[in-house]
């Protein structure tokens, strides 16, 4: 987080002997420990919370380009599945159209016949 050198540290040990005297400067070193572990911390844990959430983010965009692929799939099978069916009807046609002998042609009608379908004498 800060970057002190050996340099730098001393220095401030010096000054602080000076300012505080030998007396005070354990004390005030341990204070000023806690609160710097304190800040370490609670700065960890802003970090780790920030991770989480996107991690969450990620998550959410995963599971939405997941359900966005699914239903392109979806509609897919349902074209796939329309071609099939119009591909069967069509198929189911041309066998019936190919199995299905011609109407024998109606013979022309004979005048010499009644209606009925018996010779005249």
């Amino acid at each position: 987080m800060f970057d002190f050198s050996f340099g730098e540290i001393g220095l401030i040990a010096v000054v602080a002997l000076l300012v505080l005297g030998p007396e005070r400067l354990p004390r005030v070193a341990r204070t000023a420990g806690a609160l710097a572990r304190r800040a370490r911390n609670s700065w960890q844990s802003v970090r780790d919370e920030i991770e989480r959430e996107l991690q969450a983010e990620d998550l959410k965009r995963s599971i939405d380009e997941a359900k966005q692929a699914a239903a392109g799939l979806q509609n897919d099978i349902r074209n796939a599945s329309a071609e099939v069916h119009s591909s069967i009807e069509k198929t189911t046609a041309d066998v019936e159209a190919a199995t299905t002998p011609p109407a024998a042609p109606v013979p022309p009608p004979n005048p010499a016949q009644d209606a009925v379908g018996h010779e005249q004498h």
